[in-house]
């Protein structure tokens, strides 16, 4: 399916986006083995949550929620770290990479076995990442030729202690392995080339888990003591997701009349790189109302256009800001000078070759980007011109190019536009009520 996105002038309104993702699927795997009832409300409705929650729900775990299209509260009754039931067919993962990565770090313990599969989009992610420091900890599980379907046998004793040093920082591989310290005989401890999104530490907190965090020198050590004690059932508002924000600030920054502010966002410092780097570009943005729900940080963002500066992105930075490059390729296309992101060859292995092909999408509408290695330079400001450019199925791709068709000089016709309901079903119908035209 296609959708059209034509030039505007400003976004002007007042938006709350949906909720975050990375909280919600946590907060309902970690619910799933608590003691008791937990509550999430305002938890984000996806495709990649809705496949969390039917895993869940395959592992016995009852899950209630209202009828309303978006459900404003979930209720898990937990089943406890030992009470999950072993499903006899392998659980849908979908097109969620966080599921299947931090589900075999729940299940690496079980005393049942498990096969985790997910659509062929997934089956094309690296999941060696995860099996390989599993494997380390006594579990037995394999993959295909380091891809999914994951397969992990019965557990018959206690999973391992261990120290890993990640390679590459991904917050998933260290969820996973968090997660499977649950079910482990001694500590667990995980150190990260550069801090990623603590949000599984934060609710295992919240769940009464000791989890020690230590950051020095732009690498972080993250530990977990095995529980001796039940998990506490989790009471938790899921803020609004700032990843999905970031398409909506950047418009605003881009479009010379815009006035736009969006509520309730996660700003949690892990995941909010793209605001620094927007900020060192000559962006100002404001957090205001700022408060803390359920142990995470949340404000109000309000964004005003900007003319922006070229900016080069690497190292620590990357990991802050990992899901935002497609919306800040955008940005740097209309900032002056030459952009530079290195250190970033993890966007090769998401839900598409994000730079490659972003890239390639991007020329077709005049952009001067080239991807390199682990990166790509930008060179700007260019003026944008409507084309028909592919959304490669990556639903942030698709946002972001929705974004640049509101910059562009005529109609862009993004082909493969429905893959934006992974985590934001509404991003059409919610850009469309901001958008000014130039006629308006």
């Amino acid at each position: 399916m296609e959708q059209v996105v034509r030039p505007a002038r400003a976004l002007r309104g007042v938006l709350r986006v949906p909720s975050d993702r990375s909280i919600t699927v946590r907060a309902l795997l970690l619910g799933s083995v608590a003691e008791g009832l937990s509550r999430i409300r305002l938890p984000l409705d996806s495709e990649d949550t809705q496949a969390a929650l039917e895993c869940a729900r395959q592992l016995g775990v009852p899950i209630e929620r209202d009828d309303a299209p978006s459900p404003s509260e979930l209720e898990v009754r937990g089943r406890g770290l030992r009470g999950l039931c072993g499903s006899t067919q392998p659980l849908f993962c979908n097109a969620s990479g966080t599921t299947m990565r931090l589900l075999a770090g729940l299940l690496a313990g079980q005393r049942f076995d498990s096969v985790l599969d997910g659509a062929p989009q997934l089956r094309r992610r690296p999941m060696r990442r995860v099996t390989e420091p599993l494997r380390q900890m006594g579990a037995n599980v394999t993959d295909a030729e380091g891809f999914p379907p994951i397969t992990i046998r019965a557990a018959t004793r206690p999973l391992h202690g261990l120290r890993y040093e990640m390679p590459i920082a991904s917050a998933q591989v260290k969820s996973a392995l968090l997660l499977a310290g649950l079910y482990a005989d001694a500590p667990v401890e995980v150190i990260e080339p550069a801090p990623t999104r603590d949000h599984t530490e934060r609710l295992l907190q919240a769940c009464g888990v000791t989890v020690r965090c230590n950051v020095k020198e732009e690498r972080a050590a993250v530990s977990l003591l095995p529980p001796t004690q039940p998990l506490h059932p989790l009471d938790i508002t899921v803020p609004a997701d700032f990843s999905s924000a970031a398409f909506f600030l950047v418009a605003a920054v881009l479009l010379p009349a815009s006035e736009l502010r969006l509520l309730d966002v996660g700003v949690n410092p892990t995941r909010t790189g793209l605001l620094d780097v927007l900020s060192e570009m000559g962006c100002a943005v404001r957090l205001e109302a700022q408060r803390n729900e359920g142990g995470e940080p949340v404000a109000d963002v309000v964004v005003q256009p900007a003319e922006l500066r070229a900016v080069e992105v690497r190292g620590a930075q990357i990991a802050r800001m990992i899901d935002e490059f497609p919306i800040f390729a955008v940005a740097a296309t209309q900032a002056r000078g030459v952009s530079v992101v290195r250190d970033a060859q993890e966007l090769r292995v998401k839900e598409s070759n994000r730079l490659e092909g972003l890239a390639g999408e991007l020329r077709k509408m005049g952009a001067r980007i080239e991807p390199t290695a682990d990166g790509f330079i930008v060179e700007g400001p260019t003026p944008l011109r409507g084309a028909v450019v592919d959304t490669l199925g990556d639903h942030r791709v698709a946002m972001a190019l929705a974004v640049a068709g509101l910059l562009a000089d005529g109609e862009t016709t993004l082909v493969g536009a429905p893959c934006v309901s992974k985590t934001y079903p509404l991003f059409f119908h919610h850009l469309a009520q901001l958008v000014v035209r130039e006629h308006a």
